[in-house]
């Protein structure tokens, strides 16, 4: 009964193989600093380049050992990118009200990861999309504007999904 149990333990001391997903680092060894400049907004939507270069430089702070500086000038890497577009529309039609109860925005995002000193690309999306809902009260006199607080979860989401991206290069 020992004997048998001895292979079992060393197979499971060994472990499988499998990792958690969101902890590689796949960029340069020689990388330590990296600069996120403003993002350029192309949109309607005033408020959304500001919040996606600070939510991105705070995921980076959390998740990495990159040191984050100000100056591009400085970093051995430059983060950038622009949004390429705001959308937002209607989504669930509520007949008891007669209008939508919920809106659905979508943001287009152009994000690059440059290498300063050779120029190489190190991460690219374009056109990468990002979605976010929320709803509507159904009572008028409770209204609530809420499209600013989905457009921060929508940063928070966007910059979660770009520092991912760029530390696995996906």
């Amino acid at each position: 009964m020992r004997l048998a149990l001895v292979p079992l333990l060393a197979l499971a001391i060994s472990g499988c193989g499998y990792r958690v997903s969101g902890r590689a680092d796949l960029l340069p060894k020689n990388l330590h600093t990296i600069a996120v400049t403003s993002f350029t907004n192309n949109s309607t939507r005033y408020k959304l380049s500001d919040r996606l270069a600070a939510d991105i430089t705070r995921e980076f702070i959390t998740r990495t050992r990159y040191e984050i500086v100000a100056d591009p000038e400085q970093a051995d890497a430059v983060l950038s990118g622009a949004v390429i577009d705001y959308m937002a529309f209607p989504g669930i039609y509520n007949p008891d009200v007669g209008r939508s109860s919920t809106v659905q925005m979508n943001v287009h995002l152009n994000v690059t990861l440059t290498e300063r000193a050779t120029g190489a690309v190190l991460y690219s999306r374009q056109n990468f999309e990002v979605r976010e809902r929320y709803e509507i009260s159904p009572d008028e006199s409770a209204y609530i504007e809420e499209s600013d607080v989905a457009l921060e979860r929508l940063s928070r989401a966007a910059a979660r999904a770009i520092v991912s991206g760029v530390l696995e290069n996906f």
